[in-house]
């Protein structure tokens, strides 16, 4: 194989498939990234076997042929390399890598082991821009559990259902959902998605409005195709969680309150918590103001901000931190907060036809203070 890539492409390429190259594996062929320059164009491949990503690079092919490289070294190369093109050959397993006046050679691997992006059938699919995309995984995702003990809640439920599409993630202390109103109807579908593939994906959108992205889903699995760039993913398998048992429209009390004058006075409240604290912030809910108070080994604090109230005077209290994430996660102005009681979830929501949300935190126990 003799290919030549311009430092700036080849490492675009790399950052893009390096995200489905696996931090700890014990098969050495799933560290590489394959060069495959065997047909018209140069393809670069990674595949952790849940997780498979494809882009294809501009250059010349002077020589076909592929190689399997280690990805990190082969990234860390490249990076040193002078902004330049870059002239990539082969003989046997070795691979030499030439920018300028610099020289590596490095050994790679045949190839013969690498498993290639399963084939997918690609029939029906739904059509998003990169932007909607993007967006709706960002303002989700965070709520999705990180311990992959907790099975279902380490992925993301999308639901298709005529004109709308709708994620849904938890951790078992609070839940994000998000829909968005599509072109056109679809067919119907409920899918798990692995809350890494979710991240990875919204990492190589560029966010453009103009841009599409194609979603094919199949049995097995979700394949994302964008510009130069397929994404596969193999599905979670099993059952989501019965979502609208969790969800009320009852309430004792609700707080209307700019969205912004909240979320500072809990990050200002934040300062005080250190990583491993679960001291709650506590919302003294009155007629007309709403005191906000923490009290952590590090210091106190209190604020009050002004709310419009309708029911009941409340005492609850929170982790700030899925306050403040929730929070980030909504661009109006005003928002409402829906309390049953000190000991029930609290509600966040909008029910507007565009983009509807409704994000559910439960609340932490606290001692009584005045």
């Amino acid at each position: 194989m003799k290919i030549t890539v311009s430092k700036g492409d080849l490492l675009t390429g790399i950052n893009v498939v390096s995200k489905a190259v696996p931090n700890k594996t014990t098969m050495s062929i799933l560290e590489c990234i394959m060069i495959d320059a065997t047909g018209s164009s140069i393809v670069m491949i990674a595949n952790d076997l849940e997780l498979g990503i494809q882009t294809t690079v501009e250059g010349q092919i002077e020589e076909h042929g592929r190689i399997a490289v280690n990805a990190s070294i082969f990234s860390n190369i490249v990076r040193k390399l002078p902004e330049n093109d870059i002239y990539i050959s082969t003989e046997g397993e070795k691979i030499n890598i030439v920018c300028e006046k610099a020289k590596f050679s490095i050994l790679g691997k045949a190839g013969d082991d690498f498993t290639y992006l399963p084939d997918v059938e690609r029939n029906d699919y739904v059509t998003l821009s990169q932007y909607t995309l993007k967006n709706i995984i960002n303002k989700t995702i965070f709520s999705i559990s990180t311990n992959e003990g907790n099975g279902m809640m380490t992925g993301e439920l999308m639901e298709i259902k005529d004109d709308s599409l709708k994620m849904v993630a938890l951790d078992g202390h609070r839940i994000a959902i998000r829909e968005i109103g599509l072109k056109e109807k679809t067919k119907e579908e409920k899918i798990i998605i692995a809350g890494k593939t979710l991240n990875e994906i919204s990492k190589i959108l560029g966010g453009d409005t103009e841009k599409e992205v194609k979603i094919y889903i199949t049995e097995k699995h979700v394949v994302f195709e964008f510009e130069k760039t397929i994404v596969v993913s193999r599905l979670l398998e099993g059952n989501y969680y019965n979502i609208e048992s969790m969800l009320s429209n009852q309430y004792s009390t609700s707080v209307t309150v700019k969205r912004k004058d909240l979320m500072d006075c809990i990050e200002r409240a934040a300062l005080l918590v250190k990583e491993d604290d679960k001291k709650p912030i506590i919302m003294m809910i009155s007629e007309s103001s709403m005191k906000l108070k923490i009290n952590t080994t590090i210091g106190s604090m209190d604020e009050i901000i002004d709310i419009e109230k309708t029911g009941e005077n409340m005492n609850i209290g929170f982790n700030p931190k899925f306050l403040i994430d929730a929070l980030r996660a909504i661009e109006e102005e005003m928002i409402t907060l829906y309390l049953v009681s000190p000991k029930a979830p609290c509600f966040i929501r909008n029910e507007e036809e565009k983009e509807k949300y409704c994000y559910l935190i439960l609340p932490v126990n606290f001692v009584t203070v005045d």
